[in-house]
């Protein structure tokens, strides 16, 4: 599930004098958590001649098994030898969506197209381009993602295998190998306002930026990451389809690490990963103040794969963000509530993803965001305090060595999402009478073709 920024209006900019936009943005919002960002991309196993589920859990993703992890940390140029195969995917989205307040839609969702290969022995990587219905069958095309990496040979060091490559993205954590970070995993607590949420929970700087790391393999166990990103400027965010609206700022001084102990014993896989990511955010662009945030995370993740008849992951993730602002409250709905100048956040995620024979599977996940009490930023409570819940059952008939294809994938969903808290409280989310956390419950029926 991608995590749910629901919206980019704030309390400095907004206030309480459109709830119903937050609502709409909620229940928007919510759609992405069906749609993951990461498949199975069915042009890398026609490189690979391997299936869907010999790289991912449920056969058609996000979840990385270790084979899949190895692809990745590769430069996704593993290949079967049998010549050069056409790096090109597609993907259909389509879903019917049941909000318990508001109408019911049923649209093409998305439409997804993949460029998604080995370039050279070093060499490879991918990008999507998707189209996104925004209603009356309008579709918003964007280049989404991509990751380019260079990967190079094994060599001994120490007597151990090592490797060394450099990876070219546009979303922090997603280009991790273990795949429990919100922008990899699709699992991250959602909020009423995007700033509410940890810099690597947002979308503040997901599709907006590139960054370069250079990564490091050590005797297959041990995973090291650093590098640095930018903010694309505005008109490169304008031809890539973004609204300049949504522009995260200036970034200085950005700085983005991960540490990760892997450990694969084939019928079991354990990880344990520290992250850490510093900037200065300085928005609108200019010479104003900026601010300073500090993420650092810590997951845990282990998956039984056994003899791939049950496969069971369990993931925990646990984000902490020091923020030191710069910029003052311009817009405060109550003059007289001064905003801090220091806050903090905190999200965690705990997820179940369960497989069957690799076709039939559910997902279970429990998230949670919390944040230091500040009255004039969070209105009206003066905290962000968000709990929801998600359990999903899906059925992939495709996609293995036994099925029809195992190069290309189906997905059929059905997904519940439920919200113990909205924006502080349980009840009258925004302050007023009309709007608990539960109206923004939504079950959702969906159908994903990648080929």
């Amino acid at each position: 599930m991608p995590h749910v920024p629901l919206h980019r209006s704030s309390p400095a900019r907004g206030g309480l004098r459109a709830p119903a936009l937050l609502l709409l943005g909620a229940l928007a919002g919510l759609l992405l958590l069906a749609s993951p960002r990461a498949h199975a991309v069915a042009s890398f196993a026609r490189q690979t001649g391997a299936a869907c589920a010999d790289c991912h859990i449920g056969s058609y993703g996000p979840a990385l098994t270790p084979y899949g992890m190895r692809f990745k940390l590769a430069g996704y140029t593993d290949s079967d030898g049998n010549g050069r195969k056409i790096p090109v995917s597609g993907q259909i989205v389509a879903a019917r969506s049941m909000p318990a307040r508001g109408d019911s839609t049923s649209q093409i969702s998305e439409l997804d197209l993949y460029l998604a290969g080995r370039i050279s022995e070093h060499v490879g990587g991918y990008a999507k381009l998707a189209s996104n219905n925004t209603g009356k069958d309008k579709f918003d095309t964007r280049l989404t993602e991509f990751d380019v990496r260079f990967a190079g040979s094994t060599f001994k060091l120490g007597g151990k295998d090592a490797r060394i490559g450099v990876t070219v993205n546009n979303n922090p954590g997603a280009q991790d190998p273990i795949g429990v970070l919100p922008a990899a995993s699709s699992l991250g607590p959602a909020s009423a306002y995007a700033g509410s949420t940890s810099i690597l929970n947002s979308s503040a700087l997901s599709r907006r930026t590139v960054g370069t790391s250079v990564y490091a393999t050590f005797d297959r166990d041990w995973y090291g990451e650093l590098g640095t990103y930018h903010s694309m400027s505005r008109s490169w965010q304008d031809r890539l389809g973004f609204p300049v609206a949504g522009d995260p700022g200036k970034l200085s001084d950005t700085g983005y690490l991960r540490l990760a102990y892997m450990r694969d014993f084939k019928r079991h896989f354990f990880s344990a990963g520290f992250t850490a990511l510093s900037t200065r955010q300085r928005r609108p662009r200019g010479t104003g103040p900026s601010n300073d945030i500090d993420d650092l995370g810590y997951d845990l993740t282990y998956q039984f794969l056994g003899d791939r008849e049950h496969v069971l992951s369990l993931s925990y993730v646990n984000i902490y963000e020091r923020r030191r602002y710069g910029d003052p409250l311009i817009g405060a709905v109550d003059p007289t509530r001064v905003p801090l100048r220091r806050g903090w956040i905190r999200d965690q995620s705990l997820g179940l993803h369960y497989a069957f024979r690799q076709r039939y599977g559910i997902r279970v996940a429990h998230m949670i965001n919390t944040g230091s009490a500040d009255p004039a930023r969070y209105v009206p409570y003066g905290v962000p305090d968000t709990t929801s819940n998600l359990i999903s059952l899906y059925w992939t008939p495709f996609g293995r060595e036994d099925s029809y294809t195992s190069q290309a994938n189906l997905r059929l969903s059905a997904t519940w999402f439920r919200f113990d808290k909205f924006n502080g409280a349980s009840k009258r989310v925004f302050g007023t009478p009309t709007t608990d956390a539960d109206d923004l419950n939504q079950f959702q029926l969906a159908a994903s073709v990648m080929f």
